[in-house]
């Protein structure tokens, strides 16, 4: 009986732990920093290089998407590296439904991917 008052002790300690850390997230997302929409400095990765190109998604649009478009929590979260990620979608002054994941650093603002979302561009990126 106190093993399993100590196993409910100890999930429900997660459960608590899990909450606070997702609040916290949540805030930063929705704090006046933002600093996933700060388009001074963007570092492009190769992987994003090639995806622009194939998509026709040029620069301008990235920034455009960055500073208006919307946050799909969906898609956001923790990235294969551990650091946050964030997915803002919205459409482009020439009407391209876009998708950016982007990665807050403190040396500037990673794009991880572009996606097109209203159309399946052929693409041979590695």
């Amino acid at each position: 009986m106190k093993r399993k008052a100590s196993l409910y002790f100890f999930i429900i300690i997660v459960i608590v732990f899990l909450i606070i850390k997702a609040f916290a997230w949540f805030n930063n997302v929705n704090s006046g920093k933002q600093s996933f929409r700060d388009t001074s400095h963007l570092i492009l990765t190769k992987h994003v290089k090639c995806r622009m190109d194939c998509r026709h998604i040029t620069e301008d649009e990235i920034k455009e998407i960055l500073k208006d478009g919307n946050v799909n929590y969906a898609k956001s979260g923790i990235g294969s590296k551990g650091d946050s990620t964030f997915a803002l979608e919205g459409y482009s002054h020439e009407n391209q439904h876009i998708r950016v994941v982007v990665a807050p650093e403190s040396d500037g603002l990673v794009i991880i991917t572009c996606i097109d979302l209203s159309h399946e561009w052929p693409c041979n990126c590695y």
